[in-house]
């Protein structure tokens, strides 16, 4: 099995999927813009060859090195996990002839106002919303939509360059914050939870099904500093109120012709009980979300999603025995962090429930918050009751204090 890996190194979890593709026996191409001498030593081992292309993200030309390097041999796969390379990994494969999803389906995948659309022509309930070019385009769908409304790039991920807009006034103050964009998604703003219902499947039948939930919602969280974002993932999925999600999500599956690999979608579940549509990728969360899943099941779908990529097997014990809570931390200040407090007695208190703790030291530069999901760091714990695993998380978001200067 000779597979095609865009990207093996970038973001960090690529390389927990290139070492899940050497498991399962796959060789490993990998392709991307990181020189050969800069690549972390921890995914050198699971390459069998590595192809340096100048920019991974202009597809014509990364397509054509490819083709040229691979001339003459036989591919099997061409794989990714990165949003931004999902459609280049289509072409490739259209080219090649190879199994897996088609550029048409990949694209409502990718396009979010495409997505809504064969979302709901299902049947589905969608936000309300409309593709716009122009600020007039905007107004427009602005007074047909009615306020708070959602704007958004068509193809972005975690929440980049996406504002809630609650009045004519703040849409003329955001409206140049998109002047970089072609085109934008204007959607009706649906109050409830944010939660998000992600798999992994075979020929589009989840194999594996999570359910975690936001808190606050991202958007919040990536405009209020002081915010620590919590993500739970949810052990019973068979309580009633998650019920409209599950039915919803396997609908979405069906709708937009997932084949192999895993989604991410986002969906509210608002005052009322009702499931509505947020977005869908082919591609696992970020920030730690596979992490999540893994210490929830005991299991490591790195691995998994490879064998299920590869061979169209799933081998693991899918058993829900945890909620698992991530709580990503922000310092107070910027330059370098300088001290933490708090740290030590919350890992007392929360004892063999932490997993993982992986804050930043002090002497390291703090992140610039806007630009990562990932903050300055998080904790991991997780425990067999959902209220004690909130209380957790919940301690470690307003306990522990990280500072910077």
């Amino acid at each position: 099995m000779r597979v095609v890996l865009l990207s093996p190194a970038y973001p960090a979890e690529m390389i927990n999927f290139a070492r899940g593709l050497a498991e399962v026996g796959a060789s490993v191409y990998g392709v991307g813009d990181t020189p050969r001498e800069q690549l972390p030593q921890r995914v050198k081992p699971y390459l069998h060859d590595y192809l340096t292309v100048p920019r991974i993200l202009d597809e014509v030309d990364v397509m054509d090195r490819v083709s040229g390097w691979l001339r003459g041999g036989s591919v099997d796969r061409v794989l990714t996990n990165w949003e931004p390379l999902v459609m280049l990994a289509a072409r490739l494969r259209e080219r090649w002839g190879l199994p897996g999803m088609s550029v048409d389906t990949v694209r409502a995948f990718r396009d979010k106002q495409l997505m809504k659309e064969r979302v709901q022509a299902a049947g589905l309930r969608v936000p309300r919303s409309r593709r716009v070019h122009t600020a007039k385009d905007v107004r427009e769908t602005a007074e047909e939509i009615g306020y708070p409304l959602i704007l958004k790039p068509i193809a972005g991920a975690g929440c980049a360059d996406t504002y809630k807009v609650t009045s004519a006034a703040e849409l003329d103050r955001v409206l140049p914050m998109l002047g970089g964009l072609s085109q934008a998604s204007c959607e009706e703003y649906i109050e409830g939870e944010e939660l998000t219902y992600d798999t992994l499947c075979i020929d589009g039948k989840p194999v594996m099904e999570n359910v975690s939930q936001y808190l606050p919602k991202p958007l919040e969280a990536r405009t209020v500093e002081w915010i620590s974002p919590i993500a739970i993932s949810v052990r019973d999925l068979a309580q009633p109120r998650l019920a409209g999600g599950l039915a919803l999500g396997r609908a979405t599956l069906d709708a937009l012709g997932m084949g192999d690999g895993f989604t991410h979608m986002e969906w509210y579940l608002t005052p009322k009980g009702e499931a509505v549509f947020g977005e869908i990728a082919c591609r696992p969360g970020g920030a730690g979300l596979v992490d999540q899943m893994n210490y929830t099941c005991d299991a490591d779908l790195f691995r998994e999603w490879a064998r299920v990529s590869c061979w169209g097997h799933f081998e693991a014990d899918a058993t829900r025995k945890y909620n698992v809570g991530i709580v990503f931390k922000r310092a107070q200040g910027w330059g370098q962090i300088t001290r933490i407090d708090g740290l030590v007695d919350w890992l007392r208190a929360c004892g063999p429930w932490v997993v993982e703790e992986k804050l930043l030291r002090p002497g390291t530069p703090r992140r610039d918050w806007k630009q990562t999901q990932t903050s300055d760091g998080h904790v991991i714990v997780r425990h067999p009751d959902w209220d004690e695993a909130l209380r957790m998380c919940q301690a470690a978001a307003t306990g522990i204090k990280m500072y910077a200067q």
